[in-house]
């Protein structure tokens, strides 16, 4: 698995990931820091990223486009760093690898996390 992160994420993850044998590259060091979300989606999906995000914009596209990736891990807490949440992410990764790899988007919260598996099909 290949994680790319986003703009709102520290670069400070790349170390931790690195550490942890998880391939990590943050968004600036390849492409434009003021780039829209659906550049960055499509980079993800092209090369077989997982997207790592603070914010629901990657999960809306997915909505929108019905894909079935990149598959996005998206947190959902105050205190984002890796030195507060990295155990937990590295924790509920390696539960959800099998996912991840075939597609989904993986909410991690502080105290629970849920997965949902590509693509999004709206309820009707």
């Amino acid at each position: 698995m290949k994680i790319l992160l986003d703009m709102n994420l520290s670069p400070e993850w790349i170390n931790f990931f690195s550490e942890n044998l998880i391939e990590c590259v943050h968004w600036s060091y390849i492409g434009d820091a003021k780039a829209k979300d659906s550049e960055i989606f499509n980079f993800a999906r092209n090369n077989d990223f997982v997207i790592f995000t603070h914010d629901l914009d990657f999960s809306a596209l997915l909505a929108h486009s019905n894909s079935c990736g990149p598959s996005v891990i998206q947190i959902r807490a105050q205190n984002i760093t890796p030195e507060n949440c990295g155990i937990t992410i590295l924790t509920v990764l390696k539960d959800n690898i099998n996912f991840l790899e075939q597609g989904a988007i993986l909410i991690i919260e502080e105290f629970n996390h849920r997965v949902r598996i590509l693509p999004l099909k709206n309820k009707t």
